[in-house]
């Protein structure tokens, strides 16, 4: 993982999209298993063929979609559905308002794309590409590299599963989704060089445990504001610590 935030210099619009593209390899291998397991599970949930490979090339955000699966299931309203994917969701609203000052130059057109592939791995690469010193004119290139391998590989995966799921008896029982739990693991642990970063994670680690009883995915939204907290708190501690020395 340590090769994902090494600090790079590229210059052209293809040496970026194609460096972006290397660095979110291995967080498309931890993807690979819960794509194949989606696409093997989403037709016992009541979804069809085209409907499953609509819902990864539209939704395109992993977890909501296997939430969306066991809300399916269980014939759970419209409303209800699309308010907990809603829920599951938001904290994407925390990794676009980071990448604001990095792409409100940047015309529409591509505001849309970044905005509709913003998922966890797209942003852990891309926001060390933004954050290196370097005044490159073309990282959102490197972006959309990283974005576009992980988008393609979650459709094919979905197809996959479709497709050959039922080759694979009780797919679901192997417990693969371990991979994506190490996958986030080896993408967070870079971040932590920092007391309020560490002190962050572990606030929300153990909030998210505490409260993933929680009813429609709640626990998560909870842990991460307990999270954002206890590292805003840490770090004005600190500040007045430095001021009064």
């Amino acid at each position: 993982m340590t090769r994902l935030f090494r600090s790079q210099t590229f210059s052209t619009p293809l040496s970026e999209l194609l460096a972006g593209s290397r660095a979110v390899v291995p967080l498309v291998v931890g993807a690979i298993p819960l794509g194949i397991i989606f696409g093997t599970l989403a037709p016992s949930s009541g979804l069809s063929f085209a409907g499953t490979l609509a819902m990864s090339a539209f939704v395109f955000a992993g977890s909501a979609q296997f939430i969306v699966l066991g809300l399916l299931a269980t014939k759970t309203a419209l409303p209800l559905i699309v308010l907990t994917t809603f829920v599951v969701n938001l904290r994407h609203l925390l990794y676009a308002i980071s990448l604001v000052p990095h792409v409100r130059h940047l015309p529409q057109r591509w505001k849309i794309l970044i905005g509709f592939w913003l998922t966890d791995e797209s942003f852990a690469v891309a926001s060390v590409r933004y954050n290196q010193k370097d005044s490159s004119p073309n990282k959102h290139w490197y972006y959309f590299g990283a974005a576009l391998l992980m988008y393609g590989n979650w459709q094919l995966c979905t197809l996959v599963g479709l497709s050959f799921g039922q080759l694979l008896p009780n797919a679901a029982s192997w417990r693969l989704d371990f991979a994506m739990s190490v996958t986030f693991i080896g993408m967070i642990i870079p971040y932590l060089i920092t007391q309020p970063m560490v002190v962050t994670v572990i606030v929300a680690g153990i909030v998210a445990v505490w409260t993933h009883t929680l009813a429609h995915q709640l626990g998560l939204l909870v842990a991460v504001l307990a999270g954002i907290l206890a590292g805003v708190g840490t770090e004005r501690i600190q500040s007045k610590r430095w001021r009064n020395e």
